[in-house]
């Protein structure tokens, strides 16, 4: 006989209820929409070296020092390992506790015992079940310990960062059963040569996706970048094939400066792009040999974007065609002037969306001129010319009679 389903209005729950962690970490703090929900699950990916593990003990420090009772359990170093990360991140607080096991059933055990405010499991690929066929990692026991975990975090009302891997080609390893179990998955990206870090939810059930938060790594941990002009905005040489752009990603705005060098090639020419879409670079290059009567086809083609941020949207697609112009021509573009915009096929520029909130930003940070596509609905931005171009043939001879006129 099947058990009755009850039903509960939702009118009679008050919004305010669920209340918030804050993690301590204000860009973390940022992503999950102000911080952690008793009984969720978040999931934390990233390469190795990172800063997940990183990122995860500091929330766990700055928690204990708010006196939340917390919980690390590592999979994968020893007690005397985490005790080292946790001294390099400053003092360590009491109550901040770690217990080492692979054993599901004994961290499940651990959290029904001490039900903490916050748990941490590092990693999330180390647990396994020795009543369940496979070795840790494999996806019958990766799916088995995220169920288990999942579903006593609701029973004690525990908030849960389970920590996770990723594949040789960057994405979660895993089942993807492993993204619909949990309620947050969170993403660190960056260079681990790098210092910048960007954190950004690629799915979460309790706000909006989409949002990033910016951190950087120093010798004692991750530390907060509200303003991302502190890591980006750096004075660059006026030399060709420099352009300055600015990205919209989640709530935020980024300068970006996009670098291109085009040098002559020994053999097959080459096209290499880092941090840029190499897809979108192949179009540029095309339109500018069909429309502009700029032909690199015979040499080496090289873009990036400088200071860690990837600029991949369809927006940067101006910038990027007038750095390889200008490193083609030979003309160095002044740092005051920035291009945003769409490029199409037939060599027409589009607008994009938050043109608006673009533009601010680079008045905000210095720019006095910005070419954008005709048309774009625009709003007023005071101290900053406007340049309207329809085509991108139009704003290579802009930027150039810009450079000549300095």
């Amino acid at each position: 006989m099947a058990t009755p389903a009850l039903t509960v209005a939702l009118h009679t729950f008050d919004a305010e209820s669920e209340s918030r962690r804050s993690t301590g970490v204000g860009e973390f703090d940022r992503v999950l929409g102000g911080g952690l929900l008793a009984g969720s699950t978040t999931l934390l990916f990233g390469e190795p070296g990172v800063g997940k593990s990183t990122l995860a003990l500091m929330s766990l420090r700055a928690l204990a020092l708010a006196s939340a009772s917390v919980l690390l359990i590592g999979a994968e170093e020893s007690a005397g390992q985490v005790a080292q990360r946790a001294r390099r991140l400053g003092e360590v607080p009491e109550g901040l506790d770690v217990a080492i096991t692979t054993s599901v059933a004994t961290a499940v055990s651990l959290i029904e015992q001490r039900r903490p405010d916050v748990c941490v499991i590092d990693s999330i690929s180390a647990m396994s079940d020795d009543d369940l066929a496979g070795v840790a990692g494999s996806v019958p026991q990766v799916r088995h310990a995220a169920e288990r975990l999942c579903g006593v975090a609701k029973a004690t009302s525990t908030a849960l960062i389970l920590v996770g891997h990723v594949t040789k080609d960057g994405e979660l390893a895993g089942p993807r059963a492993l993204e619909h179990l949990v309620d947050t998955v969170v993403r660190i990206e960056g260079d681990r040569f790098g210092t910048l870090r960007v954190v950004r939810a690629l799915k979460h059930r309790f706000g909006p996706t989409g949002e990033v938060g910016l951190l950087e790594m120093l010798s004692d941990g991750l530390r907060d970048l509200p303003d991302a002009a502190m890591a980006l905005h750096q004075v660059a040489p006026e030399v060709p094939g420099v352009v300055f752009t600015v990205t919209n990603d989640g709530s935020r705005s980024f300068l970006v400066e996009v670098q291109a060098l085009v040098a002559s090639s020994s053999g097959s020419p080459r096209r290499v792009a880092h941090q840029v879409s190499s897809q979108r670079l192949s179009l540029m290059l095309a339109v500018l040999e069909a429309r502009c009567t700029i032909d690199v086809s015979a040499s080496d083609v090289f873009c990036a974007t400088a200071g860690g941020i990837a600029a991949t949207e369809p927006g940067v697609d101006l910038a990027l065609a007038l750095a390889v112009a200008s490193a083609a021509v030979g003309f160095s573009i002044p740092r005051s002037l920035v291009a945003v915009g769409e490029v199409g096929l037939a060599g027409e520029l589009r607008s994009v969306s938050g043109l608006t909130r673009r533009v601010r930003e680079a008045q905000r940070l210095g720019a006095s001129r910005v070419v954008v596509p005709c048309a774009s609905d625009l709003d007023e931005v005071l101290g900053v010319s406007v340049h309207q171009c329809a085509t991108l043939a139009d704003a290579i001879s802009l930027a150039r009679e810009v450079a000549t006129d300095r």
